[in-house]
């Protein structure tokens, strides 16, 4: 099957020559073709351009001959046969690449509204956890629930942030907080991957926090998580990466370290939760394992910049914990003045961001950490592909990536995405060269 799209108001993100990432000043400047077609073939993107004559052509008349418009257009040879041509019209709509969500944990038993009322009432992240709360209620509840029980309840939760324009998830572990309530959390994740469309990159997070019956003894933990899980995991194929919680009250740079080195014996690439809480040293000890991401940052000074710069390290922010928990907000500006990449993601879980909206992270991003649009738009795109090592195949408009996009509503500029923060402005979503969602 193939599909053409003409008379596209405005082709978001598209590159000539695919890049890895974007950084510092060039994430100010968004490439874009107006009055577009786009040609998709199987589950890439083969061929694109400015359509000749401008917009508004008829697509009856395309349609009555779509080999010859495309072989009059295209520099690709089409290998379909015509009636296998599937011909959009998308008048007044704009075509965006799918956002690329790099932090999630959206595999969870239940909701935690009753901590948010704590929140309300002035108890902080730290003190609902001391009392019982937090990830530790998370792990009770994913214990008592089945495998079926957490495929049932995260379904939904994938269809939703598909309709929002999501076409690839990170989604981690860390709610088992043991052997046994890792590994069904991740062949949950590995079962939702064989039953949705969106792209699911699956990281094992057995070091989210201490389990109760660890308190005073939390190296034993860390033993656990090294001679234990890890091994179990690799053994399984369960996970692409290992991540730690390395911050103030959770995991020290030293366990991290042992977690990590451990991690990488097995072919498990780094990814840390860094400076949540505090300057915890949890970006520097990421990017001397080579972390793909370090993650939050609220805590980030000259020091851990100077470090990141040139690590290959992309610094993800997660707007959203930020506003749900009303913390600091990242120096994302000082990053990107000092030639930083930047990504951001939803942190998608039910206690500190319940909501995997790319959109509003994309207006987020705009709103209170003062980044263009055009720098917004490459957070969410192609530095988030890059954070889950997806670079070669998502985040932009390419030739041969694949097809993951959206169709906006009818829109008066790419800028309207961040500024409408209120609505869905997604109209179609085509993932894997076909469509997944229609308004």
């Amino acid at each position: 099957m193939a599909i053409l799209i003409l008379n596209i108001k405005e082709l978001i993100q598209v590159e000539e020559q695919p890049r890895a990432m974007v950084s510092g000043e060039a994430m100010s400047k968004l490439d874009t073709i107006t009055d577009a077609w786009l040609f998709l073939e199987g589950d890439r993107i083969v061929d694109f351009g400015k359509m000749p004559g401008g917009r508004n052509v008829p697509v009856q008349t395309v349609k009555a001959d779509v080999c010859g418009y495309l072989a009059g257009v295209s520099r690709q040879t089409v290998t379909v046969p015509p009636g296998s041509i599937d011909v959009i019209d998308a008048a007044d709509r704009m075509v965006f690449p799918s956002f690329c969500d790099s932090h999630t944990h959206l595999v969870y038993a239940g909701s935690r509204e009753i901590e948010y009322i704590d929140k309300i009432r002035g108890l902080s992240y730290e003190e609902i956890a001391r009392r019982g709360g937090g990830i530790l209620n998370s792990a009770r509840r994913l214990h008592d629930a089945s495998e079926e029980e957490l495929i049932e309840q995260a379904l939904p939760r994938l269809k939703e942030i598909i309709s929002y324009g999501t076409g690839a998830v990170e989604i981690k572990s860390g709610y088992g907080l043991n052997t046994e309530d890792e590994l069904k959390m991740l062949r949950v994740i590995r079962r939702l991957q064989e039953l949705t469309p969106v792209t699911i990159v699956p990281t094992f997070l057995g070091a989210h926090a201490v389990p109760a019956e660890y308190r005073g003894r939390q190296g034993a933990f860390v033993d656990q998580v090294i001679g234990e899980m890890i091994p179990r995991v690799a053994g399984e194929k369960l996970a692409a990466f290992i991540d730690v919680f390395c911050d103030r009250g959770f995991f020290t740079v030293e366990e991290t370290s042992r977690m990590l080195e451990a991690g990488i014996k097995y072919g498990l690439q780094p990814k840390i939760h860094a400076n949540e809480l505090d300057y915890s040293g949890g970006i520097q000890v990421g990017v001397k394992y080579h972390a793909l991401s370090v993650d939050h940052l609220e805590y980030t000074g000259s020091e851990e910049i100077g470090c990141l710069k040139d690590s290959g390290t992309m610094p993800t922010v997660l707007p959203g914990a930020a506003f749900f928990l009303d913390m600091v907000y990242v120096p994302v500006r000082d990053m990107i003045n000092a030639g930083l990449p930047v990504a951001m993601a939803s942190d998608f879980n039910p206690g500190s961001s319940p909501s995997g909206n790319m959109q509003f992270i994309l207006s987020m991003a705009c709103i209170k950490y003062r980044m263009l649009p055009e720098e917004a738009i490459h957070a969410v795109t192609l530095n988030g592909a890059y954070a889950m090592g997806l670079e070669r195949d998502y985040g932009s408009i390419a030739r041969g990536k694949k097809a993951n996009l959206f169709l906006t509503v009818p829109i008066p500029s790419y800028s309207f995405m961040p500024y409408a923060f209120g609505s869905n402005k997604v109209a179609t979503v085509i993932l894997n060269g076909r469509i997944v969602f229609n308004e």
